[in-house]
């Protein structure tokens, strides 16, 4: 099987109770995760993607498959 690099937008939201970043992967639904910082709070998304992912090909049948479609979009993206 090829493995792909796809990218997720991530949006980033400081909480003032966790004293940290929420990050919510919002081309995944339900797919979030938080650190203490920007770069750690992408960095554990990152894990949660991966974990994300790898739970949906596993309940995935044989008749499914996953394709990629990239989109000019007007949201600005910020690079950690």
């Amino acid at each position: 099987m090829k493995l792909n690099k796809l990218d997720y937008i991530i949006k980033l939201t400081f909480d003032k109770e966790y004293d940290g970043y929420v990050a919510d992967v919002v081309n995944l639904y339900g797919c979030m995760s938080q650190g203490k910082t920007k770069e750690e709070a992408l960095n554990n998304a990152g894990l949660a993607i991966k974990a994300y992912m790898e739970a949906l090909t596993k309940t995935s049948d044989k008749h499914s498959e996953f394709a990629k479609k990239s989109v000019e979009s007007p949201i600005p993206v910020i690079n950690a």
